[in-house]
């Protein structure tokens, strides 16, 4: 404990002349307390200006100037008005308003005011104790200006008249020390003492009165106090001489007692007074009154003048006067007086709910911070005493927090583990104040602490792999699809940044763009299904937290085809000014194939399939082209009148929406002497027709049963089973071509024809093919694929320019597959 005196040098001059007694019985109380409570102590006295210097509380306690302002240090009271305040540029405590004792602690040996020295970051509570020292500010003040006595002019002498003391708030020698009165020649002043010890003038009657030498004495008593200047009040006596009042009021008792709950009700009996007077008539008749009432105990206590009942007229608190001394004064109608002690004793009841004052409280706290962090001072007090006094403070259950105390009255509230702001981001804390009277009362208070978060969750997309199709040929700039990711933290920490992943191949990174706030892939190139079919990227979702978080996502993006690319004719071998001949004997059927038209698409699927058909020809009627094979048969048999020399124009189509077609220019030669191939004979005869139509038609028939018979059980398994699973393909229209057709040596990618294939090649096959046709592969590099038809031009011109038997084909056979590589 540190005790530091505030005392001017004038009063330093009083001081030394104050009982060392006195002293010493105060500085033992001083050092009992300082050390109980590890608190400061300054002693001052009352009164002194606004703005005077107390002590230096950065000094005393050990601590830095400079941390007062950083650590927001402050000065609070407790249960009192604030009355020091903490100047944190000097260290300073500095007086900020009127210090009056007597206000204060109105008549108490010891004057104690309590403060606490408050810190944060980190939060600190330091004890500061104010021992106010009482300084002679009041003058003695007397209940009447005027005091009138009547006597009668046979009092014998040295009776005795009391009078009424003058009252001085201040202490010890700043009290009463003496009374004067004025200098006459039949009265004297003696000072007398109560059983309490206090003082009171007596007037003594030093000479015999006679009413008819002098009817009235008019004498002036002064009260004087031993303060240093001096302080005195003044009182005037008139004294009335009458004849024979030869008694006095006695009271049956010099000092009464009585006890008092607080909160007694208004008209309650505290006390009966009861003076007596021997003599009779108006000389015989007795008022009562109060010598002095206090301001704490006017209007609060009254005393009926004919029958000495005291009542309750006011609130009696206990917290406000633990007692109250009354004098009573009982005075006959002559004038006589006499005086009593009345002492009242209240009884504290629990009456004050607990107060809970929070003094310091930080709002947030982060979900990292370590169990113990303080985040809350709370002063907890009750005005009651004893058992009524005694406060347990709880807080409500199931929250990471618990109460410290480590210093009287206060209670610190720390973490108590883990804080998770996901979980919880705020907590609304129930502080519980009950005392241990009799009914027990509580008071409620609710903390706030919000949870500050960290950034302790990483991004998570809504899917782990992404799979995105686009069209080829798309501008540049084109929205492919959206990626998103979900933070649960809060704030800047929730914030997300999209970016391509590094781990991406750096050339396949170069495809897309993304919008770094939303998450939204654009095309930056342009993409070419014939080249690439499929890629992947990873994207990154990154936060802005410190440090950051981050989480990586596939994303597969396919390239659907477009109707892009025309179809090429490889055979005949168009070129300019040259076409080669097909020769076709001049005693060719109906139905006889001259030559095939074969043609090819880089495009894949629907885009693939190619039809054919003639749009102009030297003799309408004479040939026909099959629709899908591109096959050039005859319609009927040569007649004398046919050209020689026929020319067909083919135009070939794929089946794309927006379809794409070539044409071919057919050369045929009706040639004399040429042999009739039955291997290139497709149709017999009218009644060879009709029989085969008529097998379709049966066939058709018992297909459509069969199918319908196998629907319905289907159905009935379904319902039995509940777990069968059809598939119907969307190209379930589309003609499908068995790869059987295919020599061994020919490799099936899933795509002979017009199906689907690798990234690598495209095959197409055109439907009746199986009768005899020509299947050909595509490369989707285009270079290679004019390299690979010209090579084919030349051979079957080669072919063509030898002999006609070059194109026999072995009936019954399938044509060989052509696999452009």
């Amino acid at each position: 404990m540190s005790t530091v005196n505030v005392f001017p040098k004038a009063c330093l001059k009083v001081d030394q002349r104050i009982n060392l007694k006195w002293w010493l019985h105060f500085l033992f109380f001083a050092l009992l307390f300082g050390v109980s409570f590890g608190e400061v102590r300054y002693v001052l006295p009352e009164e002194m200006q606004r703005g005077s210097v107390i002590g230096n509380v950065a000094r005393d306690l050990g601590l830095k100037v400079t941390e007062l302002d950083a650590r927001r240090a402050r000065v609070v009271a407790e249960g009192t008005s604030q009355l020091c305040e903490l100047e944190t540029a000097s260290g300073n405590l500095l007086i900020s308003q009127r210090i009056d004792r007597e206000e204060l602690c109105a008549q108490a040996s010891l004057c104690i005011l309590q403060y606490q020295l408050l810190l944060e970051d980190p939060l600190q509570a330091h004890s500061l104790v104010l021992d106010i020292a009482d300084i002679n500010d009041n003058s003695p003040v007397f209940a009447a200006e005027e005091i009138k006595l009547d006597l009668v002019e046979s009092t014998v002498l040295g009776r005795r008249f009391p009078l009424e003391s003058a009252h001085d708030p201040d202490l010890g020698t700043n009290s009463i020390r003496e009374y004067k009165l004025s200098p006459n020649d039949h009265f004297a002043l003696e000072i007398s003492t109560q059983i309490n010890g206090n003082a009171y003038p007596e007037l003594v009657l030093k000479k015999a009165l006679d009413r008819e030498a002098q009817a009235e004495h008019v004498l002036k008593i002064n009260g004087i106090d031993g303060g240093k200047p001096v302080r005195s009040g003044t009182a005037s006596i008139h004294i009335r001489v009458l004849d024979a009042n030869d008694n006095v009021p006695v009271f049956s008792q010099r000092v009464y007692k009585a006890s008092l709950p607080e909160n007694s009700a208004v008209g309650t009996v505290i006390a009966t007074l009861n003076a007596t007077d021997l003599d009779e008539g108006v000389y015989g008749e007795i008022t009562y009154s109060f010598s002095h009432l206090s301001d704490k105990t006017g209007g609060v206590i009254e005393i009926n003048p004919l029958s000495g009942e005291v009542r309750v007229t006011g609130l009696i608190d206990y917290e406000e006067a633990s007692t109250h001394e009354l004098d009573v004064q009982a005075k006959d109608g002559g004038g006589q007086a006499s005086h009593c002690k009345l002492i009242i004793d209240v009884m504290d009841l629990n009456d004050n709910k607990p107060v809970i004052e929070i003094k310091s409280a930080s709002a947030n706290v982060a979900e990292d911070s370590k169990p113990g962090t303080m985040v809350a001072l709370i002063n907890v007090y009750d005005l009651d005493t004893g058992s009524s006094g005694r406060v347990t403070c709880t807080i409500s259950d199931n929250v990471p927090f618990k109460f410290v105390s480590e210093v009287k009255h206060y209670y610190m509230l720390v973490t108590d583990g883990m804080l998770d702001r996901e979980f919880q981001p705020e907590y609304n804390i129930t502080v519980t104040a009950t005392d241990a009277g009799s009914p027990s009362l509580s008071s409620v208070n609710v903390i706030t602490i919000l949870v500050n978060d960290i950034n302790d969750n990483p991004p998570t997309f809504t899917q782990r792999e992404y799979n995105a199709n686009i069209l080829e040929n798309q501008p540049v700039g084109t929205f492919v699809m959206k990626v998103k990711a979900e933070d649960i933290d809060y704030g800047s920490n929730a914030k997300l940044l999209y970016q391509i992943s590094r781990d991406t191949n750096s050339e396949v990174s170069s495809f897309l763009n993304i919008n770094s706030d939303t998450g939204e892939l654009f095309t930056s190139r342009l993409f070419d299904y014939e080249q690439s079919v499929h890629f992947q990227i990873k994207v990154t979702a990154r936060d802005v937290g410190d440090p950051p978080l981050s989480t990586t996502c596939n994303v597969n993006v396919f390239i659907k085809d477009q109707n892009d690319n025309a179809p090429v004719v490889l055979y005949p071998v168009q070129t300019t000014g040259f076409i080669a001949e097909d020769m076709v004997p001049v005693e060719a059927p109906r139905g006889y194939l001259v030559t095939k038209v074969v043609a090819v698409d880089a495009d894949s699927g629907h885009n693939a399939w190619l039809s054919y058909r003639i749009i102009r020809a030297t003799q309408s009627n004479l040939f026909m082209a099959g629709l899908h094979t591109g096959e050039i048969r005859t319609v009927r048999a040569f007649m004398e009148d046919d050209e020689p020399k026929q020319t067909v124009v083919i135009l070939v189509t794929d089946n794309g929406r927006d379809s794409l077609s070539a044409t071919a220019t057919v050369s045929i030669v009706i040639g004399d002497g040429l042999p009739v191939l039955n291997e290139l004979f497709e149709f017999t005869d009218d009644s060879q027709d009709s029989d085969n139509l008529t097998l379709y038609l049966i066939i058709a028939l018992t297909a459509v049963s069969s199918l319908f018979i196998l629907l319905i059980s289907g159905v009935f398994y379904f319902k039995l089973c509940r777990r069968s699973y059809v598939y119907r393909s969307t190209t379930a229209n589309l003609p499908v071509f068995p790869t059987t057709y295919c020599p061994p040596s020919f490799t099936d990618f899933s795509r002979c024809g017009t199906l689907l294939n690798d990234d690598r090649y495209d095959s197409f096959l055109t439907t009746g093919s199986w009768r005899g046709d020509f299947r050909f592969g595509s490369n989707t590099d285009t270079d290679t694929l004019k390299q690979r038809s010209a090579a084919y031009q030349k051979h079957t011109l080669r072919r063509a320019s030898t002999d006609r038997a070059s194109l026999k084909v072995r009936a019954g056979a399938p044509h060989p597959c052509y696999v452009v590589k």
